[in-house]
């Protein structure tokens, strides 16, 4: 998960919920026609060391740490089962066996999922070229950082980005602060208090992308999308932004997971 991203309350939860190139700018999409449906392929990528989820990450990949009783990775991979993305390639570097065994072929959840090997150094930029060019040949695709628990409609999301001649279009949220907030007035008095607030006026990223297959030649030989190709596609108005304001959690650190953890365990309560 990229550093944009932080935890927002819930408002609902179904069902208890490298090597590349630099190239100049593309000028827009393939002069292709329009997809007629939603992508039923994603590319999540689960190979990053967990550091801030440490120790629990010192033999544990993050995307098998337990969150509500079950794999973070498997809430993902569930979530985009139910929004009928169904060919799912998971990009894997740190302790990517323990990731493989768990998971397979995908069987036993509902999908199809192949593995794309990277390393851990090549940052999102190498891990989604990789998996790309390797297992994806469809136009149009998901691609996300497999560490967010949320209820984002998929298909809502896609239609959205069918509107415009966008290279990428990124899921935002607004940001909730992770601690309080006191105003203070010009005597220095303290006039009010916002325990951890959400700040409606701005967004971050969630993590969640939908990619026309042009963006690849715009993937750094390493370092992360978020850093390189995005920051230059927004100069030519070629990257989009979806709004979501339902559901939506991260679990980048002990602290998100016991929040997570909290917040989950309300909800299967009611």
């Amino acid at each position: 998960m990229n550093s944009y991203s932080a935890i927002l309350e819930i408002p609902c939860l179904n069902d208890y919920l490298k090597e590349g190139t630099s190239q100049p700018l593309s000028s827009g999409r393939s002069k292709l026609p329009h997809s007629t449906g939603a992508p039923t392929t994603a590319v999540v990528l689960s190979g990053g060391e967990g550091v801030r989820l440490r120790p629990i990450t010192n033999d544990v990949p993050k995307g098998l740490v337990r969150v509500g009783g079950k794999p973070l990775l498997q809430w993902v991979i569930e979530w985009l089962r139910d929004n009928a993305v169904i060919d799912i390639v998971i990009g894997v570097a740190y302790l990517k066996e323990q990731i493989i065994d768990f998971f397979g072929n995908g069987e036993r959840f509902g999908v199809k999922i192949r593995y794309s090997v990277h390393t851990v150094e090549g940052g999102t930029g190498e891990g989604f070229r990789l998996a790309v060019t390797r297992n994806v040949s469809e136009r149009t695709f998901f691609a996300l950082n497999g560490d967010q628990i949320t209820d984002i409609d998929l298909k809502s999301m896609f239609r959205k980005h069918e509107e415009s001649r966008a290279i990428a279009t990124i899921a935002v949220v607004h940001p909730r602060l992770p601690f309080g907030l006191v105003m203070v007035d010009a005597d220095d008095y303290c006039r009010g208090f916002a325990e951890k607030p959400i700040i409606k006026d701005m967004f971050c990223s969630s993590g969640i992308y939908i990619f026309q297959r042009d963006i690849v030649k715009l993937f750094p030989t390493r370092g992360d999308v978020e850093r390189t190709t995005f920051p230059r596609l927004s100069h030519g108005k070629k990257i989009r932004a979806y709004r979501h304001r339902g559901s939506f959690i991260t679990v980048n650190s002990l602290r998100e997971l016991e929040e997570a953890e909290e917040q989950l365990r309300k909800w299967s309560a009611n």
